[in-house]
């Protein structure tokens, strides 16, 4: 079995002892881990990659593998760059008896450059949360997969939260609202979904841009108090996330009208900013901060054997959590391809086979230890995203809490908008879209 890269610091001689037979390498199904221990965005990284290489050995420790196929994996550091991003995907993606099951880039901005570089090689890309929205259209996009959801699906969930906020969506009209983003690939992506909404339902909205990383926001927010919105939508990441908090503290604007994403809400997110994230609210990608009986089979069978990347009480944080339900849907997806194509290590385009068909309902979340996490999800040709469903979270100074029920997306403005740019791509690029209803 490989393991992280990380552990080269251990050295050569160490890694050897660790070296897997012919036979078992014969009999791995590999899959590469993208990972950002280093850089701006380190803090928001290490969380993710620990949770989801926890859940890989999780499987292999617990379980002896995916169906007897042990996975083997291997980090690679981007530092979340996009350059050292297609670096690693060149680098992984022939590894492994039969090549890599899929990448998950953890970025926007990565993904959007293996985007074409995906369908060539034949191997598909999971972006849980991010990525390029408009993918969930399968019959263009066939090697992409943004599972349980996108940022369009984010910025329709937050105008679903408004609304309620101030009693419904017809009440919207004359609000004003602002979108403090990330002026990076991420932060632009949900742009066009307020844009439509603010035609549908007639809120005024501006979008204003942060300069990567985001610490310096001053004149931003000196121009949010001169407009005095009722909301301040935040789709930032890393430090640009506190800055926000502390800066919408020195300009008296109320954190409880302060909104951000998902990747806006997770622990440091707010520690940092102290008691001025008090009443600050976020999207959640389903998830929040909260342990199920996966975590305490992680706290068992993983950390019990000294295998555990994070500290236990880390187990079950926000990110972290994010990186679990990453490797489980990855895992769930080559089972789903087993089922078809016989328990062996599977190719990519196989993977995808299995990605596509994937049919987690009620009671498989139930066995796998992660019904209070996410809702059921399913796949198909015409849908890659699976379930457009979310809450909303409070951060009381110390935890989390979650304030909503679950809310599911309106798709009317949505769908249009996701086969327009789907089609607008294929047209670019010379695809002809699949028949779904042929497959």
């Amino acid at each position: 079995m490989r393991y992280p890269a990380r552990l080269a610091a251990m050295g050569a001689m160490a890694l050897a002892t660790l070296a897997p037979s012919a036979m078992a390498v014969a009999n791995e199904q590999f899959i590469p881990v993208l990972s950002y221990r280093t850089g701006l965005y380190a803090a928001n990284g290490i969380p993710w990659a620990n949770g989801f290489v926890d859940y890989l050995q999780l499987v292999n420790l617990r379980d002896g593998g995916i169906n007897g196929v042990k996975i083997a994996f291997e980090e690679c550091e981007t530092a979340y760059g996009t350059d050292r991003g297609v670096e690693c995907y060149e680098r992984l993606k022939g590894k492994g008896p039969t090549g890599a099951a899929m990448f998950h880039p953890v970025s926007t901005g990565i993904t959007f450059a293996l985007t074409e570089k995906a369908p060539v090689d034949k191997i598909p890309m999971v972006t849980v949360g991010y990525g390029r929205s408009d993918t969930r259209d399968g019959s263009v996009f066939r090697w992409n997969f943004p599972l349980i959801g996108s940022h369009w699906t984010a910025a329709g969930l937050a105008i679903e939260y408004l609304g309620r906020e101030v009693g419904g969506k017809d009440k919207l009209k004359g609000k004003k609202i602002v979108l403090l983003h990330l002026d990076a690939p991420a932060g632009r992506e949900p742009i066009a979904v307020f844009e439509k909404l603010a035609a549908k339902h007639g809120y005024t909205f501006t979008a204003i841009p942060v300069t990567a990383p985001g610490l310096e926001q001053r004149s931003q927010w000196l121009q949010i108090r001169q407009m005095r919105p009722d909301y301040v939508v935040l789709w930032g990441y890393g430090g640009m996330n506190p800055a926000a908090i502390q800066e919408a503290a020195a300009v008296n604007f109320p954190r409880d009208r302060l909104l951000g994403y998902a990747w806006s809400g997770a622990e440091p997110d707010v520690i940092p900013a102290g008691d001025r994230a008090k009443s600050y609210k976020t999207l959640m990608l389903q998830h929040g901060a909260e342990r199920d009986k996966v975590h305490q089979d992680i706290l068992t069978h993983v950390y019990g054997k000294g295998a555990g990347l994070a500290t236990p009480q880390e187990v079950g944080q926000i990110l972290y959590n994010r990186g679990l339900i990453s490797a489980l849907v990855s895992v769930e997806a080559i089972r789903t391809a087993q089922a078809k194509f016989g328990n062996k290590p599977l190719t990519g385009e196989q993977v995808r086979w299995g990605l596509e068909n994937l049919d987690l309902d009620a009671g498989r979340l139930q066995a796998l230890g992660v019904a209070t996490m996410i809702k059921p999800l399913k796949a198909s040709c015409e849908n890659h995203e699976g379930a457009r469903f979310g809450r909303v979270q409070q951060w009381d100074g110390a935890r989390w809490t979650v304030i909503s029920d679950w809310i599911e997306v309106d798709g009317t403005v949505l769908d249009p908008l996701v086969k327009e740019s789907a089609a607008a791509y294929a047209s670019s690029k010379g695809i002809t879209p699949v028949d779904c209803g042929k497959l």
